[in-house]
Parts: C-alpha cells; structure tokens; sequence
C-alpha cells in the first residue's frame, strides 16, 4: 500500500475515535448548563450558546499559530497535542461545579484542541494533489461517522449515568485516540527555516492576500454560520417537539447523529465527485440544497420530520465541507499546508463562537423555529457567493517562501 493511503487510514481510525469523543457531549450542553443551577429558559439558552462558541472562539486564536508550529516542526505532533490536550480539559470537567467553571474550562480547551484541521493538514501534504479531494473525503467520513456514533453514545451514558460521566468517557476516547496517531509514518521536511514571528506574519500576509484562498476562507465562514446557528437550539427544539422529556437526550443524540450518517455518504460522494466536476459546482448545489432543506423545518410539527430534513441537510453539508477542504488542499502553497489550514481552523471557530451565540440570540427574540429560516437564508447567501466570487480553480498560488538567515 502507498504510504499516503496507510497514512490517511490510520488517521481516518484515529479521528473517528477523537469525533466520537468529542461528539458524546453534543445532545445535552444545554441540559447541563440547567443541571449546574442555570434555571431561567433564556439565560439556559444564552449561557448554552456561549458554552459551544468559547472554545472556538479562543481556537480562532491561536490556530495560525498551530498551523506554523506545524509546518516547522512536523504535523503528526500537531494532532496528538490537539487529543492529548482535549483529554485533560473534558477530564476536568469532570469536577465543575459552576457555570463559571465550566465556561472557564471549555475557553480552556480550544487553546489545544482542533483535532480535524491537524488532521487535514497532515493529509492535505501527504496525497497527491489529483486525489485530494478522495482523501479529505474520506477523513470526513470519518469525522461524520464519529458524530454519528458520538451524541447517540453520550444521549445513553448521560440518560443512565448523567452528564459527568460522558465527560469522562470523552476524556478517554480522546485519549485513545491521540495513542493510535503513534502508528502514523511522518517523513517530514520543513519547506523553509523561518524564524516563527516574522515567518509567520509574512506567510500570512501573502495567503490572505491571495484571492482564490482568501475567497474560501470567507465562504468556510458564512457556511460554517449557517450549520452551527442551530447548535443550542436544536436540543430545545426536540425537547418542545416530544409530548415527555424522559428520553430527549437519546432522541436528540439520534438525530444529531443520523445527520452525522448522511453527512458521511455525501462527503464520500461528493468528494469523489469534486475530483471528476471540480469542487465549484458541488459546492454551489451543495449550498443551494442546505438553504432548500433548512427553510423546510420551519414547518415541522414532529421528531420525524426533523428527522428525516435533518438527514437530507446532513448530506448537503457533507458536500459543501468536503469541496472546501478540498479547494484549500489543491491551493495551498507546497510547505505551508499547517498555515492554511491553521487560517481555516481560525476561520470555523470564528463561525463556531457567533452561530450558537446568533441562533441563542434569535431562539430568545423571536421563537426557535425562525433560526431554521435564518439558517437557510445564510446558506443561499453561500450559493450567491461561490456562482460570483469562486472560479473553477485547481492548483495552488504561486507563494515562494523566503528563508531566513538563521
């Protein structure tokens, strides 16, 4: 077997595990925000919103540094630090016994985690560039597989042995997981020996101000925006939908994660077809899909329905994602793959701080289902975007790195 196919894998094994861990917690944050003494129905939801988007937010951060971090020093490392780190902060957790405490710890964590953009960039510059879109289809198979078992795990540990207990249980899968990155084979050369501040400001300065990588990093946002507004509501949403609430972890933790198993299907299709059509029309239809879907669970009235439009959003999503990690691949500079994709973690967690806080916001304004609509509203403004700013790109900028004296 070609190395990179061994390489790609073993990470698609060990972020699979990490997702799930990770994912455990998705259906009840919002419970146990309720569960640490938050009573008040719109603080739930605020406090809720701003413990999804604080580690993203504090991600945001420091990625970029991540990301050069790796490009000088190797990418393997970048992804065991994300799983290793992750395991500590969900460990404690574990022992929080205020809301202040646990907003605190999950600030905290996005300063290590970002597991999936180390993981992208350690494919990303070790396919062939005509198969990049297969690869980082693959890996997102993988990382939708694990949030399709992930909430269905963490919605039964929680119903059985409360909240705490799937915390715990994330700390240990994580940590499993970064174990299993020890098997990956890492021939690694930095492209250049740059000094990290002025190396770091300069390759910036040149990648952003390359219009094609600029283009995507704006539509990661605005597609990112649209997925995570539902982040706090939807929980909510079930939870209004069933007529008991005995079991609304676990119905919660399913549709999460039947959303997960379509997001899987599409990103492998998908990403194979991005390889054959290129990663513009997928991404365009994609969008347009997503906006389609959304609009339409303004209008559901059961748990089935949300089901079902949440699987066919699923599958939609896994296309719209994998066609711009596909795009970011095939335009990264050689040797600086862990800078982009440090941009495009920054990128997502912009996205993932103020979408559960912008859909918290609209729940407490207007009612939950509007945030549906919003949702879809900002998905067509992604469709809009790709049709006027995307071209039909497949090969890198022409970045030539300057190396330094040292």
């Amino acid at each position: 077997m070609e190395n990179w196919k061994r390489n790609l894998y073993l990470m698609c094994v060990a972020e699979f595990i990490a997702i799930i861990g990770f994912a455990v917690i998705l259906p009840f944050i919002p419970y146990f925000v309720q569960e640490l003494g938050v009573a008040d129905e719109a603080q739930v939801k605020f406090y809720a919103g701003l413990a999804i988007g604080l580690s993203p937010l504090t991600m945001a951060l420091v990625s970029p540094i991540w990301g050069a971090l790796a490009d000088r020093f190797g990418r393997k490392v970048m992804v065991q630090r994300a799983m290793f780190g992750s395991a500590i902060t969900f460990f404690a957790t574990v022992f929080v016994g205020d809301i202040y405490m646990f907003l605190f710890l999950r600030a905290l964590q996005g300063c290590f985690t970002g597991t999936i953009a180390a993981a992208n960039t350690l494919v990303a510059s070790s396919v062939p560039r005509e198969r990049v879109g297969y690869a980082q289809g693959t890996l997102q198979v993988a990382v939708y597989l694990g949030i399709l078992l992930g909430p269905t795990i963490g919605g039964v540990v929680a119903d059985l042995w409360g909240y705490r207990m799937a915390f715990l249980v994330t700390s240990a899968i994580l940590t499993l997981g970064g174990v299993l990155v020890f098997w990956v084979e890492e021939h690694f050369e930095p492209a250049a020996r740059v000094r990290l501040a002025g190396g770091l400001g300069r390759d910036l300065r040149l990648i952003l101000g390359t219009a094609p990588l600029f283009s995507v990093f704006v539509l990661r946002i605005v597609s990112r925006l649209g997925d995570r507004i539902l982040g706090p509501i939807l929980p909510l949403f079930v939870q209004q939908l069933l007529p008991t609430v005995s079991k609304v972890a676990s119905v919660t933790g399913l549709i999460i994660g039947a959303s997960a198993l379509t997001s899987a299907v599409g990103a492998i299709f998908l990403g194979r077809a991005s390889d054959r059509f290129g990663a513009r029309p997928v991404l365009l239809w994609c969008a347009l899909a997503a906006a389609l879907f959304n609009a339409a669970q303004y209008f559901v009235t059961d748990a089935i329905q949300l089901l079902i439009l949440q699987m066919l959003t699923g599958f939609a999503l896994g296309g719209t994602l994998t066609a711009l990690t596909a795009l970011l691949a095939k335009l990264s500079p050689e040797g600086r793959q862990g800078i982009v994709y440090g941009l495009d973690a920054s990128a997502m967690s912009i996205a993932n701080f103020f979408g559960p806080l912008i859909g918290a916001s609209i729940a407490i304004g207007f009612g939950l289902e509007p945030c549906f609509l919003f949702a879809a509203a900002v998905f067509g403004l992604t469709a809009a975007a790709v049709a006027r700013f995307i071209p039909a790109v497949d090969s890198a900028p022409a970045l030539v790195p300057q190396r330094s004296r040292d």
